[in-house]
């Protein structure tokens, strides 16, 4: 690869690459990286929010898929000490291999494309990360963020809710990348809870019961749980089966899940 060529930004990746440096700046002033903490970027591109966390002191290992950017990425960073590079998909690496006693404070601007899936991978592996900041298209964080009542809550919100404090920080206009996307971006702080505020009987439950409310969420708790709930069933956790999903809090949604996984124990209904 020529290195004096730019690197064009792949569609096929969601490639926008940061250039603004006071939005540079204000991230690393929202993440504070430390000498001692360890870090992880999830797709660094060429390097701007890396050089900022790298002169902290911090360890920090990126994961980049793009094969183009390695050797752009090595050449900028490759002799210091505290860099590590692994070339591949974010969404089948295991994160919990890098972490050790520490645990991990993980950094990412994410292509709008992958951006979901991976934050359930990662939540999946939330025992091993201290807290995570991600650039996200603003809609998502507003999903992210969103308490009841509001036309953004929802199925997202809920399930990252579930298992982070969700911090919605800045917006960030499009300007700031190149190329320019069509849409406005934020920043996002989650932070996994060291406990449970709703710890969950069956996890997997509370996600069915969320995905089957949401999946006509301008009908009442009544018709759209029918599969699941009766009225009853519903009424008996405190809730009023009229209501709609997006008017019950997360509590609400556990409870619900709770009763759905003893009622499955119970009289052998839906498992």
């Amino acid at each position: 690869m020529n290195q004096s060529a730019p690197h064009r930004a792949r569609k096929r990746f969601g490639q926008n690459f940061l250039h603004d440096a006071g939005v540079i700046n204000r991230i690393h002033r929202a993440i504070a990286p430390r000498d001692g903490q360890h870090l992880v970027e999830i797709g660094p591109g060429q390097g701007a929010i890396t050089e900022g966390l790298l002169a902290s002191g911090a360890r920090l290992d990126v994961v980049e898929l793009d094969h183009d950017l390695h050797p752009i990425l090595l050449a900028k960073f490759g002799h210091l000490p505290n860099f590590s590079l692994h070339k591949g998909d974010a969404l089948k690496f295991d994160f919990s291999s890098l972490a050790g006693e520490q645990k991990l404070r993980i950094v990412g601007n994410l292509p709008y494309n992958i951006s979901t899936p991976l934050m359930f991978h990662l939540l999946k592996q939330s025992a091993c990360v201290e807290d995570m900041h991600f650039m996200l298209q603003k809609e998502v964080v507003q999903r992210l963020a969103a308490g009841p009542g509001t036309s953004h809550y929802g199925r997202l919100g809920i399930m990252v809710q579930y298992h982070c404090h969700v911090e919605h920080l800045f917006d960030v206009g499009p300007g700031a990348f190149s190329p320019a996307p069509k849409v406005d971006s934020a920043i996002v702080r989650l932070v996994p809870h060291g406990e449970l505020p709703y710890p969950a009987d069956d996890p997997g439950m509370l996600e069915r019961v969320v995905r089957e409310a949401f999946n006509q969420r301008r009908k009442t708790l009544r018709n759209t749980l029918k599969p699941l709930l009766d009225a009853d069933s519903i009424a008996a956790e405190g809730l009023d089966p009229t209501l709609r999903p997006e008017q019950v809090d997360l509590a609400g949604f556990v409870r619900l899940a709770n009763r759905l996984a003893r009622q499955a124990k119970t009289d052998g209904g839906p498992a």
